[in-house]
């Protein structure tokens, strides 16, 4: 049987690591944290729950990645956020892997949770993500927005059953707060690329958001919360072309 390393990299994450590292004791045969100088009671929860903690300054998502997947001492790495946790289904999913794959790459969806309400709709699902891999046959990339793990050439995905359970947004406010966030990244990335915007992508691209995601992705069928999503991703549109357009003419 396999032996699978959990790793999770953590900032100030008091309030999430404990049902993180609840969710995998019966898959991980290892737990590795790495933590980037945290200044609440994140090390002596991980401690606590038998992981072993690594301290390192922030250096990147994707490095960070890295490294604790470089600390871990299996091939196999099963690599979570904080706030994610895993399904029981999953789990189930994770312990036939152990006993046998038939792959060398593993992705499983991704189910989050929005001010208490969990989303199936809006394009938020299924989100799969790729998170269990022999550390062997690939590498994390790094973009300005999202890191991703990069199989080698030639690498089949396999998909489990289940999925990852994700404690993203607790209000409205931190929604806001991450696409400012975020708009701003991907902003600075398409501009660098000699990316621009015209005015009419400023305008209307906004609309083709809320449409396509409240009407064509279903995002109608997740009520209340379903419409605020969608509003706040054509906002989210606005804003980041809105920044391209400003950027990439210097001002």
């Amino acid at each position: 049987m396999m032996r699978i390393s959990v790793t999770v990299i953590t900032y100030n994450e008091e309030k999430n690591l404990a049902r993180c590292l609840e969710s995998v004791k019966d898959v991980a045969d290892e737990i590795v944290v790495v933590d980037s100088n945290s200044t609440d009671n994140t090390v002596q929860i991980a401690i606590s729950l038998g992981a072993r903690v690594v301290s390192r300054p922030f250096e990147g998502y994707a490095r960070q990645k890295s490294i604790a997947s470089a600390e871990a001492t299996n091939n196999w790495i099963l690599s979570l956020d904080a706030d994610e946790a895993l399904t029981p289904e999953l789990r189930e999913s994770l312990l036939l892997v152990k006993s046998g794959a038939k792959n060398n790459v593993y992705r499983m969806s991704r189910l989050t949770n929005y001010c208490g309400k969990w989303i199936r709709h809006c394009g938020w699902y299924p989100d799969y993500q790729t998170r269990l891999y022999d550390k062997t046959k690939g590498a994390w990339q790094e973009l300005k927005v999202h890191e991703y793990w990069k199989p080698q050439q030639g690498e089949m995905i396999g998909t489990l059953r289940g999925d990852l359970l994700h404690y993203s947004f607790t209000s409205i406010s931190a929604h806001l707060q991450k696409i400012e966030k975020y708009s701003e990244l991907a902003a600075m990335a398409a501009v660098e690329r000699g990316k621009s915007a015209s005015i009419l992508k400023v305008i209307f691209s906004p609309f083709w958001h809320f449409v396509s995601e409240y009407f064509i992705k279903l995002g109608f069928l997740d009520g209340f919360y379903g419409y605020i999503i969608c509003r706040l991703s054509a906002y989210s549109a606005f804003i980041k072309y809105s920044k391209i357009r400003l950027y990439s003419r210097g001002r």
